[in-house]
């Protein structure tokens, strides 16, 4: 039973509410073996919308060769039913995925660098600052067309190549993100080594060089600590948080991975905590198991596992 209780109480200053970010559909299918067809993505997106998530990042814009899964993303993009209370994202790494995107009515864009080095030239064959010269135009085009941009921070704990990155370091990063326009930074534990205090610390940092409205938090749950990895977040002020429904996705650079944070876990601790979200859990899990029969492996998120048995 989720008893659930106004925000606050002993664990005073939590938000009344968060935003939810899904990111199933683009980092939770991405790295999935088998091919997920064009029609159950676009069913899934739908169901996740109407499950009331405020922002669903559908795709991305990369070379067909680069990531296969998602080669159908022109397809997906103009396939969904978009409702207007949504905001839907697409992942874009340069001016010609920018110009894909906007073929088929992307409003929203989000870009991608890390704060290692090493992981940012193995994921994206270019180095931090490469990256950043890379998305200049971009912002500067998305925003002369009314579009909206998020930048992703990759390794902003640890990196599998460097090992524990300095929250300096990612601080670096978001301050030059900033300065070129982006609207939203959100910092992920990509390889799923942080701990709370860790969040906190870095949080901290962060918050006295950015609006926390700025900032959101992507966790993975690989070592199990997402949730209580939230829980630093919401205390330090973050109010906007990425998950995969069912849990889907996860660094394939981290060996073990056991993939993003799952929705239908960060919506059930949320609302047992009385923060709003505006998302119906059991509709989620109903986006879940119409994407599940199209997967070789059962999905990782606990609160669906319990649902479903």
């Amino acid at each position: 039973m989720n008893d659930a209780r106004p925000a606050g109480g002993v664990l005073s200053g939590l938000p009344a509410a968060v935003t939810v970010v899904e990111v199933g559909p683009r980092d939770g299918l991405q790295n999935e073996r088998v091919f997920v067809p064009t029609e159950a993505k676009i069913a899934f997106v739908d169901a996740l919308a109407a499950a009331g998530l405020p922002v669903i990042e559908v795709t991305s814009f990369v070379r067909p060769d680069a990531i296969p899964q998602l080669r159908d993303a022109e397809d997906v993009m103009r396939g969904i039913a978009r409702c207007a209370a949504v905001r839907y994202a697409a992942l874009v790494p340069n001016e010609r995925g920018l110009e894909r995107a906007r073929s088929c009515g992307v409003a929203e864009i989000a870009l991608f660098t890390a704060a290692s080095e090493t992981f940012a030239r193995h994921n994206i064959n270019a180095g931090i600052e490469e990256s950043l010269a890379r998305f200049a135009p971009v912002i500067r085009r998305a925003h002369a067309d009314g579009m909206r941009v998020r930048a992703y921070v990759s390794t902003a704990f640890g990196c599998p190549y460097e090992g524990r990155v300095a929250p300096a370091a990612v601080c670096a990063v978001m301050e030059k993100l900033l300065a070129l326009g982006a609207d939203e930074i959100s910092i992920g534990d990509t390889i799923g080594v942080a701990t709370p205090t860790q969040v906190a610390e870095l949080c901290a940092l962060l918050l006295r060089h950015a609006d926390p409205a700025r900032l959101a938090l992507h966790f993975h749950d690989t070592r199990g600590t997402a949730l209580a990895n939230v829980l630093a977040g919401l205390l330090a002020g973050i109010a906007v948080f990425d998950a995969s429904a069912g849990g889907l996705g996860g660094c394939p650079y981290a060996p073990g991975a056991a993939g993003n944070l799952a929705t239908e876990d960060l919506l059930y601790m949320l609302h047992g905590m009385g923060i709003q979200t505006g998302v119906d859990l059991t509709a989620v899990v109903r986006a879940t198991r119409l994407i599940a029969g199209y997967l070789d492996h059962p999905p990782t998120s606990k609160y669906y596992a319990a649902a479903t048995s």
